[in-house]
């Protein structure tokens, strides 16, 4: 094709409606690292400050190639006392996913109510999960699972009326530049990032590759772009993303390029929320601690359906969307603990989403049990011809139960003719003096609407 763009300016163009329109998206983290499938269950992503600390004790198990080489780390004693010397391109061979049914995962996905998938097609550790230009034998067509694997979810997630976008690590290779391990933000950012020219090629030669074998309508880039690439000519950011556009008219890529160009904005857990603002947002955090699966990740360290779902309203609540992350079994099965999770959402789902759906943020009312006295968790999402209350308990692991008192209302609606919305049992409002009262026991957020006034 004839590239045109000259300068970054030039790619600028308006967010797909499609994507404007969706609250939320399934990404999947799935590799060699599901075999290990190992990390101390540490913290969220923006807890910990110190960041020394979070590189040596990474909650992360997709980053257990970095963390068993970091010494004196959990990781890296353990994989010692279970595994001796063996290194981990072992691990590629050893993952075989007998068990993995794209279509089932597919349909869970979309009962949930996601839009979208992005699995992960390379991650740091350099193995592709399709038949990669320049890869040889490491990938999953030639070696362990011995199947395209991102072209099996592709057409399951398309089957099931879903988008199909791709994660792919533009950032970081452990495998193709090797550098010491990680153990500062400094490092991920700066030190110990390929920028050379001939990564960008190679970067930009499997990227062009994904986009022409599975035409996404997302590339999802993670943590940088070599600097020696960020350029309009051969090879060169500029021409990808081009190229791209061309050949996915609605597709949208993110911001983790070095801020050279993006159609959205990212947060990751509580990490980088100075994104989250009047631009097109989403944020993405994995069920539990981690994105790849981590069998020392407990029930404690999984988020329950209500709490996912509150997440989830809060995001939308604030203009964003969700990017929630399932990390499978190297066996292709999903842990339960995600499964039920997803299984909660989708029955919220039925009535809720609709609400999450092209609305506008608006100044949440105040929540207080009438017997306690105790504040509740409230968000509200305001549509052309009506305004959706969420309402639950304040403690992730507590139902909501009793009777509230809404006050401070939203404006411009007749709460006088509010009600529950979807199959609460016992849950009933009762409207007077401008407040509302809510009764009822809900473990998920319970939805109030009222009409225009």
């Amino acid at each position: 094709m004839e590239f045109t763009a000259t300068t970054w300016e030039d790619l600028k163009r308006p967010t797909p409606q499609w994507f404007t329109d969706t609250p939320l998206g399934i990404f999947i983290h799935w590799g060699p690292y599901s075999v290990p499938a190992w990390a101390e269950p540490y913290a969220e992503l923006g807890e910990e400050e110190d960041w020394e600390k979070w590189f040596t004790h990474n909650a992360y198990a997709e980053w257990y190639f970095n963390t068993i080489r970091i010494p004196g780390s959990e990781a890296a004693k353990r994989h010692f006392d279970l595994y001796g010397t063996l290194s981990y391109e072992a691990f590629l061979d050893m993952w075989d996913p007998v068990n993995f049914d794209p279509a089932a995962w597919a349909d869970l996905f979309k009962r949930a109510g996601a839009d979208y998938v992005v699995p992960t097609t390379k991650h740091h550790d350099g193995v592709t999960l399709w038949d990669a230009p320049e890869t040889g034998d490491r990938n999953t067509v030639r070696r362990g699972p011995r199947r395209d694997l991102v072209a099996d979810i592709a057409e399951a997630t398309r089957a099931a009326g879903m988008r199909f976008g791709v994660y792919y690590s533009g950032g970081l290779d452990w495998h193709y530049r090797r550098f010491r391990p990680i153990i500062h933000q400094d490092d991920v950012m700066d030190r110990c990032r390929p920028k050379d020219a001939e990564y960008a090629r190679y970067c930009y030669v499997h990227s062009v590759d994904l986009i022409d074998r599975y035409t996404p309508d997302v590339f999802w880039n993670d943590i940088e772009w070599p600097d020696e690439g960020k350029h309009f000519e051969e090879y060169g950011l500029g021409r990808l993303f081009e190229y791209f556009y061309a050949r996915c008219p609605e597709g949208v890529t993110n911001d983790r390029y070095g801020g050279v160009h993006h159609d959205f904005l990212t947060t990751e857990y509580q990490h980088m929320s100075e994104n989250e603002g009047e631009e097109t947002w989403e944020n993405c955090r994995g069920i539990g601690l981690s994105f790849g699966y981590n069998r020392a990740e407990g029930p404690e360290h999984y988020l329950s359906a209500a709490a996912a779902l509150k997440h989830l309203v809060n995001v939308v609540s604030k203009g964003g969307r969700l990017l929630l992350d399932v990390g499978p079994r190297a066996d292709g099965t999903l842990p339960q603990e995600q499964i039920d999770c997803l299984e909660g959402m989708a029955s919220w789902m039925v009535a809720g989403k609709e609400e999450l759906v092209r609305g506008h943020a608006m100044e949440a009312p105040e929540a207080v049990c009438a017997f306690t006295g105790t504040s509740a968790w409230v968000r509200a999402i305001g549509h052309e011809d009506h305004c959706a209350v969420f309402l639950a308990s304040e403690s992730v692991s507590d139902d909501c139960k009793g009777t509230f008192l809404l006050s401070n209302l939203p404006e411009g609606f007749d709460w006088s003719a509010a009600r529950v919305k979807g199959t609460v049992v016992g849950a009933d409002v009762e409207c007077a003096d401008g407040s509302v009262t809510v009764h009822g026991v809900f473990d998920t957020p319970i939805i109030v609407v009222a009409p225009k006034a």
